[in-house]
């Protein structure tokens, strides 16, 4: 009798929470996923073009460029060379290989995340 008074309280309860929840549904427009998804795919794109506009490319760091400053700036300050590790030789890695798996998702949800944020004030 205990067992099918628990059960029974449990299976209210249950129904309870389920209309509750099925009452609060958010349903999203698919506009605003479409621009969640936009924000997402343009952080992904926006970041090899930006590190190529500055200097880093496949071929190596361009003459005259925002690169080469920054080359030759982290350079003096480390005695004559680019240590491995640094700013510079992170972002000359990433502009001659290119964005890994990971780093893509990364920035992906990051520029998702940020579009929507500022997408709920719209």
């Amino acid at each position: 009798m205990v067992a099918s008074a628990f059960t029974s309280s449990a299976v209210t309860s249950v129904a309870k929470v389920a209309r509750v929840a099925s009452s609060c549904a958010v349903v999203l427009p698919l506009a605003r996923i479409a621009t969640v998804v936009i924000g997402g795919v343009v952080a992904v794109e926006a970041v090899p073009m930006v590190l190529s506009a500055m200097g880093f490319t496949t071929t190596g760091i361009t003459s005259s460029s925002i690169a080469a400053k920054m080359m030759s700036t982290a350079a003096i300050a480390n005695g004559g060379g680019v240590a491995p590790g640094s700013l510079v030789a992170t972002l000359q890695s990433l502009g001659a290989t290119g964005l890994s798996g990971l780093t893509k998702f990364i920035l992906g949800s990051t520029g998702s995340a940020i579009v929507a944020g500022i997408a709920r004030f719209y």
